[in-house]
């Protein structure tokens, strides 16, 4: 009797994953226009840096919050507004956090966020594109542009607000901020990965 109601139970979640997916549009057009804020606990940021060659060693940042400013009919008249608390860097190994968050590193007592601005946003596909704008990490700014895919949209399932998601990916030279300082930089690849799963909200009146 339990497997059964336990094979009821997994059905039902699966046709209500199901419903949740088709519930997901990829048109931008039809997401409402305005403001949206990162929903932080569906939002994540990750950073993966070359080790010794062989493999690429991963981290990531607790706490985000930013704003977009979304067009719908013209998405390339879109702004992003994003910051990240460098503090909230956390990798595998508890010795390391204190270094990336000390002075050699992120030196987050000095530089407590890191910040991206996006100034142009081009069209390459129908929900794909690339958006450029200047980063500043450790007092540095420099233009980034991220590879950017409009994951589509819907009405949340809990709560009376619209959220859309997106998947952006861009690479940079951590030696372009400053972040060559560290006792172990000969072990370590200059190019850092980024990957960022970004889910912004809009609450409705």
């Amino acid at each position: 009797m339990r497997r059964i109601a336990l094979s009821l139970c997994l059905a039902s979640l699966a046709l209500a994953g199901a419903a949740h997916a088709d519930g997901v549009s990829t048109d931008p057009k039809k997401a409402p226009a305005g403001a949206y804020q990162v929903e932080t606990h569906h939002t994540l940021v990750l950073f993966a840096i070359p080790h010794l060659g062989l493999t690429d060693y991963y981290g990531r940042f607790e706490k985000i919050s930013g704003t977009l400013n979304f067009n719908p009919g013209a998405p390339e008249k879109s702004s992003v507004d994003v910051s990240i608390d460098t503090s909230s860097a956390n990798v595998m190994s508890a010795e390391l956090i204190n270094e990336l968050v000390g002075p050699s590193v992120f030196d987050s007592a000095h530089f407590p966020t890191a910040t991206f601005k996006s100034t142009s946003i081009e069209r390459t596909g129908s929900n794909t594109g690339r958006m450029t704008g200047d980063l500043t990490i450790h007092g540095v700014t420099k233009p980034v542009t991220f590879d950017v895919t409009f994951n589509g949209g819907l009405q949340a399932p809990i709560g009376n607000a619209y959220e859309i998601g997106f998947h952006a990916t861009a690479t940079v030279k951590r030696s372009d901020f400053g972040l060559d300082k560290m006792m172990w930089k000969s072990f370590v690849g200059d190019d850092v990965k980024l990957i960022i799963e970004a889910l912004f909200t809009q609450p409705k009146s």
